[in-house]
Formats: structure tokens, sequence, C-alpha cells
């Protein structure tokens, strides 16, 4: 979980504080409830849901002003699922920009403001969250599908 944070919060000339590292760790795995006996679990022994919070909480320790996630809950549970949407509107809220990058309508609908649907390789939509739904998203597809023919 600390790998990606390792150089720049937890280190000062090449030694790492591991209380630092051990204290951030736990403080994480509490806040985005990952299922695990300790930290030093190893990630691979967890379900899925909790890799991919591990995964989260692994680029969250950076404390990017930006984040990427593409595909965040696929091959999740529902309830994992569910606490990754938290987590990610928890971030927006902090002012945090988050891109979400996802082939599941319902998923974008949820938790994002704004939506670009893309075609072929462009946008061909761009839908706000007061006007979007899943017809207006098929349909951003669809005209621009018979544009080309």
């Amino acid at each position: 979980m600390t790998l990606a944070a390792l150089r720049n919060f937890f280190s000062k000339r090449g030694i790492v504080n591991k209380n630092d590292e051990i204290i951030s760790a736990e403080n994480y795995r509490k806040k985005i409830n990952v299922k695990t006996n300790s930290i030093n679990q190893s990630v691979s022994s967890l379900s899925g849901g909790n890799q991919q919070k591990v995964v989260l909480a692994k680029w969250m320790l950076t404390q990017p002003d930006i984040l990427i996630l593409d595909e965040p809950t696929r091959g999740i549970d529902i309830g994992a699922k569910y606490e990754i949407y938290c987590i990610i509107n928890d971030l927006a809220k902090a002012g945090k920009a988050i891109l979400v990058i996802s082939s599941e309508l319902q998923e974008l609908i949820g938790t994002c403001d704004r939506i670009y649907v893309i075609n072929g390789g462009h946008i061909c939509g761009e839908l706000t969250r007061e006007e979007v739904s899943q017809e207006k998203i098929m349909k951003c597809i669809m005209e621009d599908n018979g544009k080309e023919e």
C-alpha cells in the first residue's frame, strides 16, 4: 500500500521511517475498510474488492490532485463496489479531480459530475450530471455511428 509514497512521504535521504509508514498504512486500512488481518498480509491473499481498495489507497497515499481510475470496480462484488464509490465521492468532496474510465454506465452515472462519451476513439458527447441518462449516452453513440455511414 505504501510503495508509491515511500520516496516522498516516508523516507529521508533514502532511509525509510517504518513507524510513519506503518501508521499511515494502518490509518488507510481503517479509512477505506480493507478487510485484512494486518497491514503485513499479502495483497494477493485478499479478495478482489479488498485488492482494489489497496490499489486505491496506494495512490491516495501519494496525495494526488488528480486521480485517474480505469474500471475501478471491475470484477468485484456489490458491497466492495459501494465502498469504492463512497471513497471516490469522498475524494471529490475533498477537492480532488477524479477521472473515471468505465464501461459500466450505472457506475458513471452514479459517480460522475460530467461524462464524456467516447466512440471510435473520439469524443461524441458531453453530458452533465443533471442531463445524463443511459438513453442519452446511447443516443450520443448512435448519432456518432450514423455520421460514419
